[in-house]
């Protein structure tokens, strides 16, 4: 995959209704995800590919406090054994292309 941006981030936890699943954004990468994002973020999300191990899916990149996260969907976190407190190296692809 041609990765726009690669990263490193912790595994964090959101409690709404039901706990959800993030890896945190650094500001640096978010603002390089605001600029290759410009014209195709939708209410603030960013939609993106994203390769973590050998694992590769799509999903939108949710913005908060100026910087963005990244969900990791229950359907590929539980068979990676993806953890809260974990740190995964994440190569990403801004769009859908």
């Amino acid at each position: 995959m041609r990765a726009d941006l690669e990263f490193t981030g912790p595994v964090v936890e959101w409690r709404g209704p039901a706990p959800y699943y993030f890896v945190e954004i650094g500001e640096a990468e978010s603002d390089d995800i605001k600029f290759l994002a410009q014209g195709i973020e939708y209410w603030g999300q960013v939609p993106v590919v994203v390769h973590i191990d050998d694992i590769e899916f799509t999903t939108a990149l949710f913005p908060k406090d100026g910087r963005y996260l990244l969900p990791l969907k229950d359907a590929v976190r539980r068979p990676a054994g993806w953890a809260l407190g974990d740190v995964l190296d994440v190569a990403l692809r801004v769009g859908r292309e």
